[in-house]
């Protein structure tokens, strides 16, 4: 029965599980070992909660509680939980290093489960020393705690019931969880590829502006445009999914990254985590 959850990653994205885990009642833990980050996840959830308390979704004692249901640590040795979700870089080698670092310091039944977008669980997996049929993917979609849709991902080696319990806390967290086996991208960010790339490829040849587009495919029934959403995400981290399945399809021109976000992320120009990237954003 999971009853503490560690959070590893203290970006929007750990910070956004973080706070849906005690949302639903769990005792949650959110590392990083940037005191910094950890800042600046308890003001981002205290502001969403306090938000929810304003639209009478939560009263002050549920924000209360809510809060204290969270421990902030800049210390590894205190991730020991049932289930450690790690939403840190999206490097296989970071990854893999940080599960078995936490292996030492938990127990065998403790599941590791990785919010990768788009990287391979078998590999992470294989690159775990003790045991990895506990390793599973559980990829949240930003924002972590209003987007519905989790895909909880089997790996070769991923247990049945590692998957199966995954699944039932995702639907404890209120999620809608789908079973996907691992393959590039999965499901969402294999298909949203093309989303992203044809937006960028009608903007390169200026055929319309980034702002046109947003409007014209919002107006179609889309609740995010293509560049909003990109700035949203991090171009960082939407490049990275891009180059990893252009990687993996063994660069069919279809996923081929482009050069107006690789040039954005080159400059640092990220999007609403740094204030600009296919829009400006006040800090």
């Amino acid at each position: 029965m999971i009853q503490t959850i560690a959070v590893c990653g203290a970006g929007t994205m750990g910070a956004g599980i973080a706070q849906i885990a005690a949302y639903s009642g769990f005792t949650t833990l959110l590392f990083d070992i940037q005191q910094d980050g950890l800042d600046r996840a308890k003001a981002q959830i205290e502001k969403s909660l306090t938000v929810a308390v304003e639209k009478g979704k939560l009263t002050p004692a549920d924000k209360d509680s809510i809060l204290q249901r969270i421990r902030f640590t800049a210390a590894i040795e205190d991730c020991v939980a049932d289930v450690i979700i790690e939403a840190i870089v999206e490097r296989i080698t970071a990854k893999t290093a940080l599960f078995n670092q936490l292996a030492a310091i938990n127990t065998a039944e403790t599941i590791f489960a990785s919010n990768t977008s788009s990287l391979s669980v078998s590999e992470i997996a294989s690159a775990v020393s003790v045991h990895p049929s506990r390793v599973v993917g559980m990829h949240f979609f930003n924002p972590a705690h209003l987007m519905k849709l989790v895909e909880v991902v089997s790996g070769k080696e991923t247990a049945p019931e590692v998957a199966d319990t995954i699944y039932e806390l995702a639907e404890k967290m209120g999620k809608v969880p789908v079973r996907v086996k691992d393959s590039p991208g999965f499901i969402v960010n294999r298909v949203a590829r093309h989303y992203y790339l044809e937006a960028m490829h009608i903007a390169e040849r200026g055929q319309a502006d980034f702002s046109t587009i947003d409007q014209l495919l919002e107006a179609a029934g889309f609740k995010m445009g293509p560049f909003a959403l990109m700035d949203l995400i991090g171009n960082d981290i939407n490049l990275a999914v891009t180059q990893s399945l252009y990687d993996a399809f063994e660069q069919a021109p279809r996923f081929k990254p482009n050069v107006l976000q690789e040039q954005r992320v080159k400059e640092g120009k990220l999007g609403r985590k740094t204030g600009l990237g296919f829009y400006r954003y006040e800090q």
